[in-house]
């Protein structure tokens, strides 16, 4: 029994089970007319074994990561087996409820699980029929070792309904016993198998059979798949690729409504926002029960089974399942011009209720009375279909995955982005996307209530009185907040002259925010994530017309019912607000509407000790305005001065979105941040990551007014101040669309929340109050030590002791390396050891230089710098004759990644002819490389580079090229800026480079 329990996925060292994903391959067979057969069941296993490439297998062949398929509730088989296995007789069709459950294996435990459930139907007032104990046959299906030692009891509960219940009612009942016994045992802390207890599905259409196992394994593990009268109308498969997951049995697909090829990235926020929307519901269907479906979302699910969870509770509660698909996966509306404006209705309306499940997905999905599929607005997941003359449809991730002879095929086709393939078993026909979705448009009048209860910024008033720039106040308020010269002549001031994030060169070598001895702002412990290997990144500039910053902030309303109340929203087209936007909100008095603003300085009398206070205060205080019906929330640091230094805007924005989501009022409120700390892309990405609506930005906007004055900022563009705010605006849009589609997410209604960020070195304790459930894997720093900064910062700008120097900014040497500023790990005296033992081949200039390199000082710029091995731990020593020579080892060295023109052709064939005579290889990069270093030099020597890339641009890729690798790489979606690939600055660019990358 220990040996299982340590088999469930906890976090553990650098692991979390939060972020795991899986890729996979997907496939329907289903008849239109609704026709059930052996033969559907039978060609959806033939689709399902087709797909074993697509599915992954552990270190022992027979382990796989996940098969399954979903039928039809199998009523005639059931009638069968029943009776001779439980003595009992089935209800009539459609009052029959049945579900694959897997059990602890432990006796006690298992019948603990039984009995908790079994009084759950009879408290629901069904009648409990029995447990059904399904065969497995483990050796026949030659099932691995890692999937017996995590294989749990197999078992179908079977339900009755209650006398005269419809069978909708039933469903929705047979919801309710699955989510309060789901809720209630896994997580018992008395069971030590609580985690094998999982329902794959109970319903009263639909019966789901999967497990750990490979597509091959699937009907010799469950016979019951092979019996002749085990016949279906619909069959729905699925073949589970885990990218970056562990393999088990209950996160194998499909799910109870869907089966799903791809990711979610944004699914923390939109976990966290349904939460947050689980104070304002209430369902005439559901009544009191319907807490006890709370969460929503179950705590310990993948984002395949948090969409499944999200998509079966709208439908349950009085959605049909193409409008729920819809609201969660929406086309790409917002740029679409030529769209039809009844359908543009449809969405504006819903993205006032919801936001998107944004990321790459291939989504089947069936409630028994349909079955589809639908793509994301990217189509970045691709799936094929075939009609067949017999009324049969096939569809999966690829085609070819079952023989049909072609002239049975009357129609073939492939899911295009944002569009839904729909069977209506009712209606016997495959609905056409334009169909569907004009039907569900027109049910109720949108456009007429966008247009009644939508609110505009344009439609507040602007105050006669807007603050504007204070010079006398501007050079210490820009010091007590963190600004350096540097800051504003390499970051801002080009921000606006450029009108996109600025562009660096040969990365950042300066000390991890956590390591260094200077004050970091809070935003510097933050790192983005960006989309890998099966999840691809967006470029923001080709596939604009996807992407969009608009979002509605304000009140939500209650997500199960549908009324004009829920456009009665503030639309904001863009998250960076001017002073007069700003100031319109906070003497906001319209349609009921009225707004409270919250300091977020503290005592600088009450020291480091005050911070957590006043983040708590700032926490309660927001509470109460959301429980006061305020409408819009303003955090703001303007009351900064001598005695009243700044709670950091991340900290006070992130505590609060945290505070108001674990008590359910989130939505209640629009939370805008007023604040002189946010001045980059990154600052920007981060506040609105961690839950803020919309910033102003006003000291990052009074610093440039300034530069504009000091003639910092040239150029006709930016003749006047509100020049100068929309080129910051626009660089800031284009910077953010940039961070956002580097995580492949194509909205910033989706980007809001989902916390697409990785903490390095922040405490447990400063994650869980402002930053929940985000990675932090170092632990670290903690809110002694960010106070601390904090004081430290304000110092520069409102000094106790009055001092020359607060009329300048501070240059700490951030980009440029300065005596006494920031560590660099290349700091001067490095290069210099390093140019003279390559110039004079001095063993002793590299030896300086590596023990520069690896010293403490530089050391402390880098987590591996500090990395050190146990004694003691890893056992004896390896002896000296049995440890391969050097000359040896180095052979299995290889060179990063580096492109001809990022470098000179000097390092780069440098570098080629290093590796080749130690026998490594060399990185080409993506580049291209000139054909000319093919060929060996007179002295013996060879340029050529042993692995060549290959990327998207396939810069200089020809036969030739590929034909003298040893190597070859495709790059998908990465470059040496994650997600979007290098820059090759234009003044780089010669004759040469563009020969050789064919440009």
């Amino acid at each position: 029994m220990n040996a299982l329990k340590t088999t469930t996925r906890q976090r553990n060292s650098l692991y979390d089970p939060a972020y795991e994903h899986d890729s996979c391959g997907v496939g329907l067979v289903a008849h239109i007319k609704g026709v059930p057969s052996r033969a559907i069941v039978d060609d959806a296993y033939a689709v399902l074994k087709s797909m074993e490439h697509r599915a992954g297998v552990g270190a022992q062949p027979n382990s796989g990561d996940g098969a399954g398929m979903l039928t039809a509730l199998p009523y005639d088989f059931l009638a069968r087996v029943v009776p001779k296995e439980l003595g009992v007789e089935l209800p009539a069709r459609g009052a029959l409820g049945a579900g694959l459950v897997f059990l602890p294996r432990d006796a006690k435990e298992r019948a603990l699980c039984k009995r908790e459930v079994e009084t759950l139907v009879v408290q629901h007032g069904q009648e409990l029929i029995g447990w059904r104990a399904v065969p497995v046959c483990p050796d026949e299906a030659d099932l691995g070792a890692a999937a017996r030692r995590t294989e749990p009891r197999s078992e179908q509960l079977l339900v009755g309904a209650a006398p005269g219940l419809e069978q909708d009612a039933f469903e929705r009942q047979l919801f309710l016993i699955r989510k309060a016994g789901s809720h209630k045992l896994r997580t018992q802390a008395a069971l030590s198998q609580a985690k094998m207890f999982y329902i794959c599905s109970l319903s009263s259409r639909v019966m789901v059979y999967k497990g750990m196992l490979r597509t091959l394994q699937l009907m010799d593990y469950f016979p019951d798949l092979k019996a002749p009268d085990y016949v279906s109308h619909l069959a729905m498969v699925h073949a589970r690729f885990s990218t970056n997951t562990f393999p088990s049995w209950d996160r194998a697909h499909p799910m109870r409504l869907i089966a799903h090829n791809g990711e979610i990235n944004t699914f923390r926020g939109n976990r966290n926002w349904m939460q947050a929307r689980e104070g304002a519901m209430q369902s005439d269907d559901f009544g009191d029960d319907l807490a006890s479906l709370f969460p929503v979302i179950e705590p310990d699910c993948s984002d395949t089974s948090g969409l499944d969870n999200a998509l079966e509770f709208l439908l349950r509660t009085g959605r049909s399942l193409p409008e729920s698909i819809l609201m969660m996966i929406p086309e790409a509306w917002q740029k679409h011009e030529s769209m039809d404006p009844t359908k543009r209705a449809f969405y504006e309306y819903h993205s006032a209720m919801m936001e998107p499940w944004d990321g790459p997905s291939s989504v089947t999905f069936t409630d028994g009375r349909c079955i589809g599929a639908v793509l994301d607005r990217n189509g970045l997941r691709p799936s094929r279909y075939y009609v067949t003359a017999d009324d049969r449809v096939v569809m999966a991730s690829e085609v070819g995955v079952l023989d049909v002879a072609p002239e049975q095929i009357v129609h073939k086709g492939r899911l295009q982005p944002g569009r839904m393939f729909l069977i209506d078993f009712d209606r016997g026909e495959l609905i056409p996307d334009a169909e569907v979705k004009a039907a569900l448009a027109q049910q109720r009048p949108y456009a007429d209530w966008l247009k009644q209860e939508q609110i505009e910024l344009s439609d507040l008033v602007v105050p006669a009185q807007v603050p504007g720039l204070d010079s006398d106040s501007l050079i210490p308020r820009m010091r007590a907040f963190g600004y350096t010269r540097e800051s504003l002549d390499f970051m801002l001031i080009p921000l606006v002259h450029e009108e996109r994030d600025p562009v660096g060169s040969m990365g950042n070598d300066s000390a991890l925010a956590c390591l260094s001895d200077q004050s970091r702002l809070t935003y510097d412990y933050f790192k983005q994530l960006f989309a890998q290997v099966t999840n691809p990144a967006i470029d923001s500039i080709r596939e604009d017309v996807i992407m969009s910053l608009e979002c509605f902030i304000g009140p939500e309303q209650n997500l199960l019912e549908t009324s004009a109340a829920h456009c009665h929203r503030l639309r904001v087209p863009h998250p960076i607000l001017t002073h007069d936007e700003t100031a319109a909100l906070k003497a906001l008095d319209h349609r009921g509407w009225r707004s409270q603003i919250i300091d977020v300085t503290f005592d600088r009398a009450s020291g480091a000790e005050g911070l957590v206070p006043a983040l708590r205060r700032i926490c309660a205080e927001a509470e109460a305005a959301a429980d006061a019906d305020t409408s819009v929330v303003i955090l703001s640091d303007r009351a900064v001065a001598a005695d009243r230094p700044a709670v950091s805007m991340l900290l006070a924005a992130g505590a609060v979105h945290q505070h108001l989501i674990r008590r359910a009022k989130r939505t209640r409120i629009a939370l805008v941040a007023e604040t002189a700390e946010a001045s980059e892309v990154h600052h920007h990405c981060l506040l609105i990551g961690f839950g803020v609506d919309a910033i102003n930005p006003y000291l990052a906007l009074e610093a440039l007014w300034q530069a504009r004055q000091d003639d910092k900022l040239i150029g006709e563009a930016l003749a006047t101040d509100a020049d100068v705010v929309a080129a910051y605006r626009k660089g800031v849009a284009k910077g953010m669309l940039k961070v956002m589609g580097k995580m492949g997410i194509s909205t910033l209604q989706s980007y809001k929340g989902a916390q697409i960020f990785e903490a390095v070195g922040l405490h447990s304790d400063v994650i869980s109050l402002c930053f929940t459930d985000t990675a932090s894997r170092l632990e670290g720093v903690g809110f002694e030590v960010l106070a601390e900064e904090t004081l430290r910062r304000h110092d520069l700008g409102f000094p106790e002791m009055p001092r020359d120097n607060v009329v300048t900014l501070p240059n700490p040497g951030e980009y440029h390396w300065r005596v006494g500023g920031r560590k660099h790990a290349w700091e001067p005296r490095a290069i210099s050891s390093l140019q003279r033992a390559s110039g004079q081949n001095s063993q002793e200039a590299y030896r300086e230089f590596s023990e520069l390199i690896n010293s403490e000082s530089s050391g402390r710029c880098t987590l591996r710098g500090l990395m050190s091995l146990r004694e003691g731990v890893a056992g004896p020593s390896v002896p000296l004759e049995e440890v391969e020579p050097a000359a040896e080892l180095v052979k299995r060295f290889c060179t990063g990644a580096m492109s001809f023109g990022s470098i000179s052709p000097e390092a780069h064939e440098t570098l080629a002819v290093a590796m080749n005579r130690l026998g490594g290889k060399s990185n080409t990069g993506e580049g291209g490389e000139d054909p000319e270093r093919f060929k060996p030099m007179a002295n013996g020597d060879l340029k050529r580079s042993a692995i060549k890339q290959v990327a998207s641009g396939r810069f200089g890729v020809t036969a030739w090229y590929l034909a003298n690798a040893d190597e070859i790489q495709i790059k998908i979606s990465q470059g040496a800026k994650p997600g979007e690939g290098g820059e090759l600055p234009g003044a780089k660019v010669d004759g040469s480079i563009a020969r050789i990358r064919y440009s």
